[in-house]
């Protein structure tokens, strides 16, 4: 477990100082990220469950990239309590940029796997949440 938290932190401090170029915390290319992936916009909780990791904060996180012109909130429909927030043009734009630093990024802290090791990596990954997940519900349901 140790050395999946230690390799989790230096993969997020390394992803982290390609964001810091582009003056975007790893929260917000999160969101961004899910937004590009759902052009009709969704609303801020489901922004949240979608996160990679938990942003109690989420309503800051929205206000911040909105205030950045990179998402803009809209209410569709009749019933104006209802957001959805959708990823702006310029926010396609600034994720456009990311995506080469990302790329470059997997291949420098990841390229000497593989494409079978990382295939397995990554299944044994999942393997291992699908154990804590499973734990998880045990325990909750005692």
């Amino acid at each position: 477990m140790l050395a999946i938290l230690r390799t989790a932190a230096v993969l997020r401090r390394a992803l982290a100082a390609q964001f810091e170029s582009v003056a975007l915390t790893m929260a917000q290319y999160n969101v961004l990220r899910i937004l590009r992936g759902a052009p009709q916009g969704l609303p801020t909780l489901q922004i949240r469950s979608r996160m990679l990791e938990e942003a109690a904060g989420i309503t800051r996180l929205v206000d911040k990239l909105s205030a950045d012109g990179l998402i803009e909130r809209i209410r569709p429909g009749v019933d104006r309590r209802q957001v959805l927030c959708r990823i702006t043009s310029q926010g396609l734009k600034l994720l456009d940029q990311c995506d080469g630093a990302v790329a470059d990024a997997h291949a420098d802290l990841l390229g000497q796997l593989n494409a079978s090791e990382a295939t397995e990596l990554v299944s044994l990954l999942i393997r291992a949440m699908e154990s804590v997940r499973d734990t998880a519900k045990k325990l909750r349901s005692t």
